[in-house]
């Protein structure tokens, strides 16, 4: 594994085009159907990319979010599509030994929860990969402000690839609504950031777009899949 990063320009087809190449069969996108995500979607979908996709169903994900799985599934059946689910085992100790509504009372339980249900499933979904795509883009919140477009993943140590990051929510909304991308009905209720349904609520009119997520803590509101 070389220590240099490719070079992979502003165009995200391109970039994508170029890494699939390099790396045949070793480009994994993970997506949690959010609009960005749909957009690669799209994107991947239309150039027909040799994009492998992959989402993590935690369990308790919105009724919304698993109908826009069939939806998406429905209108793009070339592309490869996997879902992968937490270790029933470690599930189970879980909320055995702390309860489901120990997540609202610490940090600590929360990000254990989170660990179950999301990054030891990405680490799964990424076994032997050697670019991770996600829908990252630099206005989603301050953590993701000075993201790079490629980077080495360092909780992975694969490549990974921001495509959209430098995209407005313009560029984005004009990208989607111009290629009838199926989308999250939440969103047109004050859902900017979709992830668990207890997890999730919708933002009040001024509030940041990720206020909703974990919206009962004042923390960093990431789950850790994106730690930087």
């Amino acid at each position: 594994m070389t220590n240099a990063l490719p070079l992979v320009g502003n165009d995200p087809v391109v970039g994508l085009s170029n890494l699939c190449q390099q790396f045949p069969g070793q480009v994994v996108f993970t997506t949690s159907l959010g609009l960005e995500d749909q957009a690669l979607t799209d994107l991947i979908a239309r150039h027909q990319l040799p994009v492998r996709l992959v989402t993590l169903d935690t369990g308790r994900l919105f009724y919304e979010t698993y109908d826009l799985i069939d939806r998406t599934r429905s209108m793009y059946p070339d592309i490869d599509f996997d879902t992968f689910v937490p270790d029933p085992q470690s599930l189970e100790a879980f909320v055995n030994e702390q309860g489901m509504a120990s997540i609202f009372k610490t940090v600590e339980a929360r990000k254990t929860c989170c660990r179950i249900r999301k990054i030891d499933p990405l680490k799964r979904a990424l076994d032997g990969a050697q670019v991770w795509v996600t829908g990252l883009r630099s206005a989603q919140s301050e953590n993701r402000s000075d993201t790079a477009k490629i980077e080495r993943d360092g909780m992975t140590g694969v490549l990974k690839y921001n495509p959209l990051l430098d995209w407005t929510d313009g560029e984005l909304d004009t990208y989607v609504n111009s290629h009838s991308v199926p989308t999250n009905p939440l969103h047109r209720k004050g859902y900017p950031s979709i992830g668990c349904a207890p997890c999730t609520r919708a933002v009040l009119e001024g509030e940041h777009p990720r206020a909703g997520r974990w919206w009962w803590e004042q923390s960093s509101k990431e789950c850790g899949l994106h730690k930087g």
